[in-house]
């Protein structure tokens, strides 16, 4: 598992159209499994869950992309990635996470 967390100052749609063209454009392999929005008063979350292929582990990785903003505050994000390992008692092998995750990295900056 990798995770990243960020604040970002960025319209708010924008930057979720911009993380979910990215993802989904930058590997053949990456879908969108499920997604979340919600607004409680002034603030605003939305959780989407990709998939993709990782060669490198030969398994299929995922990552869960959390915006939340309350009014016009910085964008709080959460990037968390799973699925990477093939080993039973110890997580070896997270490089398909990490690279997954350095996808959204590279989106966001």
């Amino acid at each position: 598992m990798a995770k990243f967390e960020k604040e970002v100052e960025a319209n708010f749609d924008e930057l979720l159209e911009k993380i979910e063209q990215g993802i989904l454009k930058g590997n053949i392999s990456a879908s969108l499994e499920d997604s979340s929005d919600f607004k409680i008063g002034k603030a605003r979350c939305s959780v989407r869950v990709f998939e993709r292929y990782s060669a490198i582990g030969s398994n299929r990785v995922s990552l869960n992309v959390t915006l939340f903003q309350v009014d016009d505050s910085k964008i709080h994000l959460s990037a968390i990635t799973s699925g990477g390992s093939q080993a039973i008692l110890w997580k070896i092998n997270t490089l398909g996470e990490n690279a997954f995750l350095d996808k959204l990295k590279s989106i966001i900056n």
